[in-house]
């Protein structure tokens, strides 16, 4: 939208409100999940009544908003231009061209995409395959949609507990080296949190950090350190769609409404450049597929044939700065030395890596022979070679 020069009276309403093809359609009615009923809920319904006709009625649902959150600039900007509007006269946004105001026309139509949005009953996200028990809960962010989604784990899969608008880096996402203003494509996880008092106002209420650079980031020599969900400043009540040097950062209610889920957790953080929301029935056979694969890898290594062990890793396998062939010379002669080997895994955790075409397995796995034992978190790359065999093509324990 940056670039584009308006025209005409009501010029943001006349944007919000349909004449744009990229909104055109119905948007969706909502329904308020809490008493009083959220800012966006406001904002959108205001959208929705004005489009219908009933502009008074939008204007009392803007009043109303604006009076609980004074500083949300795209709710003082609609009201005016409707205001504008009902009065007849040359909307007050005709020829905006200031980018702070573009900024606000992005924000309005990535929150009107998410009010018509209305995935299937029942469908989940593809990028989880299956999460862990000891994650109760999982967020998942959709870059280019400025959305952070909260999702409960039920038996691994994940059901949505609730939706937040959240603003992303200055220069979009992908992250590649340190200063280059972009949010990270990946999966990271929650480490703790930082109050509010020990850190500057530009981060409002607080802050979760994030464990970036994760292994994957530092196998691709990708650089930065800092990433994190966090607040706003407490003039303004959300920043625009981008605007960060590479966080995710939301409203100050939002994150206290996150924080008491992820807080203590460890909870897995997906930032995803694309997802879809799929049936849980191809979600569960393509998660048995993928167990069933662990678990002939397990069995392999318990029955110390090298062999089918070693067939499991791609040829372009490296670990440890061990190639494939250096990495099957070590545990042919490992295991040579064995009499027996016990190997368990539990805790599996099973994502499609978002940025990448590969499968993320992370696992508790336990380790017994007659002469040595060693537990430890695993992480397992997978991809499919020239064949369309899955094979592991990174592989650490964390």
């Amino acid at each position: 939208m940056s670039g584009r020069r308006l025209r005409g009276s009501a010029a943001l309403a006349w944007l919000l409100l349909g004449s744009v093809p990229a909104l055109a359609g119905p948007i969706a009615p909502l329904r308020p999940q809490v008493s009083p009923p959220s800012p966006e809920f406001l904002l959108v319904s205001a959208m929705e009544l004005a489009e219908s006709g009933r502009m008074r009625e939008g204007i009392r649902a803007l009043e109303e908003l604006i009076r609980q959150q004074p500083n949300f600039r795209l709710a003082q900007l609609l009201y005016a231009d409707l205001l504008a509007a009902r009065s007849g006269v040359r909307g007050i946004m005709a020829d905006a061209e200031d980018p702070r105001v573009l900024e606000l026309f992005d924000e309005a139509r990535l929150r009107l995409d998410q009010a018509r949005f209305n995935p299937a009953p029942g469908s989940v996200p593809d990028t989880v395959l299956q999460l862990s028990a000891e994650y109760p809960y999982l967020v998942l962010v959709d870059l280019p949609r400025s959305r952070l989604h909260l999702m409960k784990n039920v038996d691994g899969y994940l059901q949505p507990v609730g939706s937040r608008y959240a603003s992303i880096g200055r220069a979009g996402y992908g992250k590649q080296v340190e200063g280059d203003l972009r949010t990270p494509v990946g999966i990271y996880h929650v480490t703790g949190w930082m109050e509010d008092r020990s850190l500057p106002e530009l981060y409002g209420a607080g802050a979760l950090p994030l464990n970036y650079p994760n292994l994957w980031d530092r196998l691709e020599t990708r650089t930065g350190y800092g990433i994190w969900l966090h607040g706003v400043p407490r003039q303004t009540y959300v920043r625009a769609p981008r605007s960060s040097e590479g966080c995710v950062t939301m409203a100050n209610e939002d994150l206290e409404w996150l924080r008491p889920f992820v807080e203590k957790t460890r909870a897995p953080v997906v930032l995803a450049d694309e997802f879809d929301w799929i049936p849980q029935s191809k979600a569960r056979e393509e998660r048995r597929e993928f167990l069933q694969r662990i678990e002939h890898w397990r069995r392999a290594w318990s029955a110390m044939d090298s062999e089918a062990y070693l067939d499991f890793y791609g040829e372009d396998f490296v670990t440890a700065g061990l190639d494939k062939a250096a990495f099957a010379e070590h545990k042919r002669r490992v295991n040579a030395g064995k009499r027996y080997i016990d190997v368990t895994v539990s805790d599996i955790s099973l994502f499609r890596y978002p940025g990448e075409r590969m499968i993320l397995a992370e696992f508790t796995l336990d380790y017994h022979s007659d002469n040595f034992d060693f537990a430890a978190k695993k992480e397992q790359y997978w991809r499919q070679d020239g064949e369309g065999q899955w094979r592991i093509f990174r592989e650490e324990n964390r």
